[in-house]
């Protein structure tokens, strides 16, 4: 038996579960979302991924600023809906809207609970160097990211992993995550598990200030924060003739030598221990491109310093 969904999501991580539960047969009635905000050279409103994919399926979009007030409760109330599904919407859910559902409200949260609750929980995990994460299914309560958890899938983080790589291979899993959760619930056997009291983190929103890489730490701290920044907002330095340019990829170097000195000709930058090699960056403005290719048309000298 199909249920009747709400679906609140924003960015192109909660694409692939709205996508799924409309293939699943779910009745989804309503999707909330972020409004239009200004986007390119114009300016110009543009919808939010996920508004975007709820059009071309012909589902009612709601854009509410807030969902704090009796008028916000009252018009999710004519949805008649089962239950809620919250996949990174950017709005916080009262207690009376989580208790506008009989069966709940269930968000899809891109860590191990409760290591990285909160808002930026796939850059704050790379960038602390750790090597598991996951996506897990969680029951929502009025607290951040704390309530039991349903369902979960670990991932690995490779040592070269960008916030990016890890982002498409979470969607992909959590979009195949909630519809089994869904699955069991509709049949009453969903099991809750309390979090842990222990071990919680919290992912704060990334802000520019931390963006700028420090040469001085040790190799392996630049490494995970320029890939934990990457592709946004971008950890990034100043190179002479070029501006500011921002390190998509890197990898481990070898050498040694002052922070932020050129070591050889592929772009091996010393750092306060070791060193990384940069393989992909982007220039203000510019498209992404690979340490050979932006070389032949910006050389940086061995034996320079970057700023």
């Amino acid at each position: 038996m199909a249920l009747r969904l709400v679906f609140m999501g924003t960015p192109d991580f909660a694409v692939p579960t709205l996508l799924e539960l409309v293939g699943a047969g779910h009745e989804v009635v309503a999707v909330y979302t972020r409004a239009p905000q200004p986007s390119g050279r114009g300016l110009a409103p543009r919808p939010s991924p996920v508004a975007g994919e709820a059009a071309q399926l012909k589902i009612p979009i709601y854009t509410p600023k807030t969902l704090k007030n009796a008028d916000a409760v009252a018009e999710m109330l004519t949805h008649d809906a089962d239950v809620a599904i919250v996949v990174a919407y950017g709005l916080i859910l009262p207690a009376a809207i989580l208790d506008a559902f009989p069966l709940g409200c269930f968000n899809l949260h891109a860590s191990l609970l409760p290591r990285w609750r909160g808002a930026a929980p796939i850059h704050r995990a790379i960038m602390a160097g750790d090597r598991e994460t996951g996506v897990m299914v969680m029951k929502m309560d009025e607290g951040l990211d704390t309530g039991p958890i349903a369902m979960a899938e670990r991932v690995m983080i490779g040592a070269d992993a960008t916030t990016g790589d890890l982002h498409d291979e979470m969607a992909r899993l959590g979009a195949k995550l909630m519809p089994i959760a869904l699955g069991a619930l509709e049949r009453g056997s969903l099991q809750l598990a309390p979090q842990s009291a222990a071990g919680a983190t919290y992912a704060n929103k990334i802000d520019k200030s931390e963006t700028r890489i420090d040469w001085t730490k040790p190799w392996q701290v630049v490494h995970d924060h320029c890939r934990g920044l990457s592709p946004f907002p971008g950890a990034w330095c100043e190179l002479a003739g070029a501006g500011r340019v921002k390190i998509l990829r890197a990898t481990r170097g070898a050498g040694t030598g002052p922070p932020g000195r050129v070591l050889d000709d592929n772009l091996t930058i010393a750092c306060g221990a070791g060193s990384v090699r940069l393989v992909e960056l982007q220039r203000a403005g510019g498209r992404p491109m690979q340490a050979v290719e932006f070389l032949r048309g910006m050389p940086v000298a061995a034996a320079s310093f970057l700023n």
